[in-house]
């Protein structure tokens, strides 16, 4: 109806602790997930690259904020990243609760700084509000998403 990739679609958890991988890649074909990962979050009023909110992650639509929002997003065109693999993608938030995400400039970007592997009981360092996954993950993502030949769902929780 409309129009999305029929293959899968992205599900990130922000209510599971950060240290754990929260990040889900939905396979219609398998009806399971076929990939998780570590994803940050945004440090909202707390210090940048620390995980203080790493249990319970500040929720905002709001310029200047450096929260992450939640909703449904549309993955966007891809583009050039000054952070990780230099790759990022447009967000474009489908709800009133991210509707800002192309003007506060939240996309999908991958970071030195997030992990691998599960870091529980400390947290995945915390950003500004993009979900930003490790170089591995995003190099991983980045050939799925770039094979789809439909805009791929990224639903925030």
């Amino acid at each position: 109806k409309n129009q999305l990739n029929t293959y899968f679609f992205i599900l990130i958890d922000l209510k599971r602790h950060s240290g754990l991988k929260r990040f889900y890649v939905w396979d219609f074909k398998q009806n399971d997930i076929s990939e998780s990962y570590l994803v940050s979050h945004g440090c909202g009023s707390n210090p940048w690259k620390q995980d203080q909110s790493k249990d319970n992650a500040q929720i905002s639509n709001e310029n200047n904020s450096h929260c992450s929002s939640t909703g449904k997003y549309i993955i966007g065109n891809r583009g050039v990243s000054n952070w990780g693999i230099k790759v990022k993608y447009l967000l474009i938030g489908q709800d009133a609760t991210n509707s800002n995400a192309l003007k506060r400039a939240i996309v999908f970007h991958s970071w030195e700084a997030v992990t691998d592997e599960e870091v529980f009981p400390k947290g995945t360092l915390e950003g500004w509000g993009c979900p930003a996954l490790s170089n591995k993950a995003m190099t991983e993502m980045d050939k799925r998403i770039k094979k789809s030949n439909k805009k791929i769902l990224m639903w925030i929780i």
